[in-house]
């Protein structure tokens, strides 16, 4: 399943990141890897998700998320 259908309070972990190179590269940078537990916090009406990964809280636009394999 991808990121983007994922349900608020449920936590997640990362398979795969299908993003251009630079963005993937930036999301690595923050602590975003394949792996990685990501807890969805919030779920705004345009698309938005709020996850915490590894403590830090992110804004997630939809373009992403939908980029995002999570099991």
């Amino acid at each position: 399943m991808t990121l983007d259908t994922g349900k608020i309070n449920e936590t997640y972990t990362i398979e795969k990141i299908d993003l251009p190179l630079k963005l993937e590269k930036r999301l690595e940078a923050l602590g975003m890897t394949e792996g990685t537990s990501i807890l969805v916090l919030n779920a705004k009406s345009r698309g938005t998700l709020i996850v915490n990964v590894r403590g830090t809280r992110f804004a997630l636009g939809r373009g992403i998320t939908k980029q995002i394999t999570v099991r």
